[in-house]
């Protein structure tokens, strides 16, 4: 049996179709399922049983010899929440139990962290773990997940193995319930079909000019490739950065995204909200090397084709991964 929690959600939805399409049927989905729309993402797929998030541990006690894996992607993912306590109980304190979990029961782990761990890039966008204690994420959310991180990697005690990747900036299939959290690449999408035409933040940093803010896009197939890559490698315990490892601009996602629409390019620039500009990234760009240095050598898909395949065969359509 392999757990997958957040599993209705957009990157747990997509590794539980990867593990499906990989012959792994006895998956245990770990949810809320409250929300029929995100509940869609799940439909089709070969599931053995679906867990509320409030009864999983008392479920994990009574077959936690039989778990052969756990995949924690489930988390509260609103970067503008601000009720700490609640980011604590959901991100943080979740995770520890988890944790703890799968030293009881000897079950390896792979839990989400997340980019927003960076902060504006003060240390880098480098997975060394001397310098988490040293980051300063821009939000709650963010600290919430460097939290853990802290204490992970503080741990004497740890599951024989485990993980915990820092997802860049994922867009892809099955984001179709995240409203204003979704990638900016449905967002244009959603825009460009609507109007026509894109509006992008202007530049409000000399160094950069309009529209050409960068972000690690990275491909949600990419992701889920990697944590298929770890079920099976478990060894070399560890924070990884899991981005394409190539900044790419702005304007690079809205023109890529034009062009798989078929249409004419109309860009224009708006102000960026006074509220947010102050803790607005201008660039993030996941160094990769570790990750490679364990063995994954698998091309990431570039940000031309992940959109091109993303706007094609799911957004065109509304079709489900």
């Amino acid at each position: 049996m392999i757990v997958v929690t957040g599993a209705a959600g957009f990157i747990g939805s997509c590794l539980v179709s990867k593990l499906n399409s990989e012959g792994f049927n006895h998956i245990i989905v770990v949810d809320k399922f409250d929300n029929e729309e995100k509940n869609k993402n799940l439909e089709g797929k070969r599931i053995l049983e679906s867990i509320d998030r409030d009864d999983f541990f008392t479920w994990l006690d009574t077959v936690g010899e039989k778990v052969e894996f756990i995949f924690h992607l489930g988390a509260r993912t609103d970067t503008a929440e601000f009720d700490k306590d609640l980011l604590s109980k959901m991100n943080t304190e979740y995770t520890k139990q988890i944790w703890e979990k799968c030293i009881q029961y000897q079950i390896p782990l792979v839990y989400a962290s997340s980019a927003a761990t960076y902060g504006l890039g003060e240390y880098g966008y480098d997975d060394n773990q001397e310098n988490i204690p040293n980051l300063i994420p821009l939000n709650p959310y963010g600290e919430s997940k460097n939290d853990f991180d802290k204490w992970a990697i503080s741990q004497e005690e740890q599951p024989f193995f485990w993980a915990g990747l820092k997802f860049f900036n994922v867009y892809g299939p099955n984001e179709y319930h995240k409203g204003r959290m979704a990638s900016v690449i449905m967002h244009a999408f959603n825009q460009i079909d609507k109007t026509g035409a894109m509006k992008l933040f202007r530049s409000h940093n000399p160094e950069f000019k309009d529209g050409e803010q960068m972000r690690d896009f990275v491909y949600v197939k990419d992701v889920v490739d990697v944590c298929y890559f770890l079920m099976h490698h478990r060894k070399n315990s560890a924070i990884y950065n899991l981005g394409s490892g190539k900044a790419r601009t702005f304007l690079d996602l809205v023109k890529a995204t034009f062009k798989a629409m078929d249409k004419k390019e109309e860009i224009s620039f708006i102000d960026t909200p006074a509220d947010i500009r102050d803790k607005y990234q201008y660039f993030t760009e996941a160094n990769m090397a570790k990750l490679k240095s364990i063995g994954f050598t698998q091309e990431f898909t570039s940000l031309e084709e992940g959109v091109e395949d993303y706007v094609k065969n799911y957004l065109s359509s509304h079709s489900y991964y």
